[in-house]
């Protein structure tokens, strides 16, 4: 007997995923200002944003990543993700920042704004959004899990030490009310969902998408990340059994036995 294979197609590349859902009208706003990476583009936006994240336009677990912030007495700070380790550097000019991003780029790259992210504990955080369909049915938002930074760290990956917790467990550290977090999720789930419809429509046979969403300080809820190869759940097996078993069974019908 044959083995079903992985029936969902993907899209390839940051950039191309947030041109696609800035043309769409229901998502726009939710989008961070993002550009390919280049010396003219890295001037323009160090002026518009005080934070900037130079990414893999296709990569993960947070390897490549830098981040860039202008210093209040002048200068810059550079962070970059390498493997696991996180190396800091301080430069005086610019054009000296990018000639070390252009040294140490392994792929294109692109240029994204900094969100100043809400906070728990003391320490970052970003929301992944699972939503996945059966062949020929509906996108539904299966589930929710958090992505809490670790200490000092630029990123919030699992791989990178950051903390999983689960969506309720979030809001009770975060002192919501029920009905408070009730309005949060499902914010989070119109725009998941939104943001399904959006992309599918460019690519048709998408049957899985996990979005990593992100509040920023006042409020604002951004997006930033789209993960549609393989999006990672696993965490959840041991802090959302529930979600985790949907997540698995719609990964199943869709040919992806060997989802974790």
């Amino acid at each position: 007997m044959s083995v079903k294979r992985y029936a969902s197609t993907t899209i390839r590349g940051k950039q191309k995923v947030c041109r696609y859902m800035r043309g769409d009208s229901r998502v726009r706003s939710l989008v961070p200002h993002t550009m390919s990476f280049s010396k003219e583009h890295l001037f323009s936006m160090m002026e518009r944003h005080p934070v900037l994240y130079i990414k893999p336009d296709i990569g993960s677990l947070g390897i490549g990543i830098f981040r860039l912030k202008r210093g209040k007495g002048g200068g810059y700070r550079l962070k970059e993700i390498v493997g696991k380790t996180q190396k800091s550097r301080r430069f005086t000019q610019l054009s000296d920042v990018y000639q070390a991003i252009v040294s140490a780029r392994r792929s294109r790259l692109i240029i994204q704004q900094g969100i100043p992210l809400s906070k728990v504990g003391g320490r970052a955080y970003d929301i992944r959004a699972m939503v996945q369909r059966k062949p020929d049915g509906p996108w539904v938002c299966t589930g929710f899990m958090v992505k809490i930074a670790g200490s000092g760290k630029i990123v919030t990956n699992y791989y990178q030490g950051g903390k999983i917790v689960s969506l309720g467990s979030l809001h009770e550290q975060l002192g919501l009310t029920e009905e408070a977090g009730a309005s949060r999720k499902a914010k989070l789930t119109s725009a998941a969902l939104d943001i399904a419809r959006c992309l599918s429509k460019r690519r048709s046979g998408m049957s899985e998408l996990g979005i990593d969403f992100a509040f920023d300080s006042g409020g604002k809820l951004w997006v930033l990340e789209v993960n549609s190869n393989h999006p990672q759940f696993h965490p959840l097996r041991s802090i959302d059994p529930g979600a985790y078993q949907k997540m698995k069974s719609f990964a199943a019908s869709y040919g992806r036995f060997n989802a974790k």
